[in-house]
């Protein structure tokens, strides 16, 4: 037969595959894989000549017993096992890091640091309807004389002292070990002062859903969980303080009744609640910040939501009510603006912002000064806005380092007692005072006794010069005028 003509191409493989041929023989690679193929080969025989050792049985241990066992019972050994890898709660009789209140501290003893970070939550709230608050105890002391001193208060209609903030200096501002204490344990996400000249009494909600109360001056903390998620908001009526209002990440709104001693359901929502306020001087109404930018209108008189918004992108971080104008309220949101509404003009269900306030980052907080001529927010973009003027035209934005990331709450730059100074918290254990004046952060405020970071700040309106700063590790510290 005629031979076959080859084409191009496999020409050009036969070509290919004697240069292949040529580069390994030159390199000496067929002789080093007939080694490696022989090495290997040996390692095997060798292996599997050793001797397999015999497998001892196990001895077993008699079991000392005071009576005879029957050869035909079978034994039966128990063996222990944690509660946590059989999936049970904890026991709440013991002594639980979460929900046993401490006491305030000694100048003996160092202000505790929390070092370990509890992965394990407290054991859940079990019941959605009303709450005796003898349940919601987690201290273990008797709550009779909190409830007295509340039902006190209650008949206390003092008046704040009003813009007084000129006499203050900022240089006597001091931290006394005595005005140090470990209220709750974990992240504190809202602190509230008291609205009273009588008792000077502090109310700080963590993120496990406790509460917990310090009169200053007392060594007793008086601790309750109400809630099973992190706390975001603490309402304390100042017409009647017996009665405080908490949100809850759960969507849970309570009332805390203490002439009733119950913790009342209020609301239950399908959202997340993230923020709760109220207009000045108005007690019936209450205002929600729900799920993914929502703001809603809860109505006491009839008893359910009277209107629903939808103001922003994302979730509104904050509320606040202009104090001279109650029908004004900021909002702070996570999508990077600030906004500030008139809720007199509403169509149906729609609001239109006044003045918009953008960020580059997540918004953290939007407050009022205390005579609502400015605007002060706070955004993950390491600045602090200050807005003033009729229509919020004049601005100014100050650098300040706020990047406090996960195990921290994050800082909110709160106005003190006029219009004048700002205080927020830093990374270095102390706090900024910032100038609304001259735009500029003038001061830190440091001492020796600070062994966390403060991040969330109230002021006591009845007490010009008293500041209280709460940390990740449920401490309370409160600077006072000397």
């Amino acid at each position: 037969m005629k031979p076959q003509k080859l084409t191009d191409y496999e020409l050009q493989r036969l070509q290919n595959i004697r240069r292949n041929n040529e580069m390994m023989a030159a390199l000496k690679l067929h002789s080093k894989a007939t080694q490696l193929s022989n090495f290997k080969r040996q390692r095997v025989e060798a292996k599997s000549t050793r001797v397999k050792l015999e497998k001892k049985p196990k001895t077993e241990i008699p079991i000392k017993t005071e009576t005879p066992i029957k050869t035909e019972t079978p034994i039966v050994i128990s063996v222990r096992r944690s509660l946590r890898t059989r999936g049970i709660p904890p026991d709440c009789e013991g002594l639980n890091r979460d929900s046993v209140a401490p006491t305030t501290l000694s100048r003996e003893t160092p202000p505790p640091v929390s070092t370990t970070r509890s992965k394990e939550k407290p054991p859940s709230v079990s019941s959605l309807g009303p709450l005796s608050m003898a349940t919601a105890r987690a201290s273990a002391h008797s709550d009779s004389s909190f409830i007295e001193s509340l039902m006190g208060m209650a008949q206390d209609v003092s008046v704040p002292k009003g813009n007084a903030g000129d006499s203050l200096e900022l240089e006597s501002l001091s931290l006394y070990f005595d005005n140090i204490a470990r209220v709750v344990s974990g992240r504190i996400t809202n602190v509230r002062f008291f609205p009273t000249n009588s008792v000077k009494m502090i109310a700080a909600g963590n993120k496990f859903g406790n509460i917990g109360f310090w009169n200053m001056g007392e060594s007793e903390v008086h601790l309750y969980r109400p809630h099973n998620a992190p706390i975001s908001g603490i309402l304390i009526q100042s017409h009647c303080c017996s009665k405080i209002y908490t949100s809850c990440y759960d969507g849970i709104l309570r009332l805390m009744d203490a002439e009733k001693e119950i913790f009342d359901l209020v609301f239950e929502s399908d959202e997340t609640i993230y923020a709760l306020s109220q207009p000045p001087n108005e007690t019936n109404c209450l205002y929600l910040a729900e799920g993914s930018g929502g703001l809603t209108m809860w109505d006491n008189r009839v008893g359910k939501l009277s209107s629903h918004w939808d103001l922003h992108d994302s979730r509104i971080n904050t509320i606040d009510f202009n104090c001279q104008n109650p029908h004004i309220v900021a909002t702070s949101s996570s999508d990077a603006t600030a906004c500030t509404w008139d809720l007199r003009y509403t169509n149906r269900n729609d609001l239109t912002a006044l003045r918009t306030v953008t960020h580059k980052r997540s918004v953290h907080s939007a407050y009022f000064s205390p005579s609502g001529g400015s605007l002060a927010t706070t955004s993950l973009d390491n600045t602090i806005g200050i807005y003033s003027g009729v229509n919020l035209e004049d601005s100014a934005v100050i650098s300040h380092f706020n990047q406090t990331g996960r195990w921290l709450s994050t800082f909110r730059a709160k106005w003190g007692w006029d219009d004048k100074y700002l205080f927020i918290g830093n990374m270095n254990r102390g706090v900024d005072v910032v100038s609304a004046v001259q735009r500029k952060i003038v001061m830190t405020l440091e001492s020796p006794h600070m062994s966390a970071i403060p991040c969330r700040f109230d002021i006591n309106s009845y007490e010009v010069g008293m500041l209280v700063g709460a940390t990740s590790g449920g401490q309370l510290y409160v600077w006072t005028s000397r």
